[in-house]
């Protein structure tokens, strides 16, 4: 059986400063970030962008996005 995942995460919505997708971040530690593709930016297939987690890292140094332990 499998334990259940407890985490929670505070998302927030965070648009890429290159390509405009829009997608919603979760910071759990410096180095884990979880990222769900909002249906906007899948049906505009962005399938990745290299400057979206700059937009990440920027959220979070500006307090748009906190790093919530595990």
């Amino acid at each position: 059986m499998l334990a259940r995942d407890e985490r929670q995460g505070a998302t927030c919505t965070v648009e890429c400063e290159r390509c405009g997708a829009r997608v919603l971040a979760a910071k759990f530690s410096p180095q884990h970030t979880s990222v769900q593709w909002t249906e906007a930016a899948v049906s505009a297939l962005v399938a990745g962008c290299g400057s979206l987690r700059d937009s990440i890292d920027a959220a979070v140094k500006a307090g748009r996005l906190e790093v919530s332990p595990p």
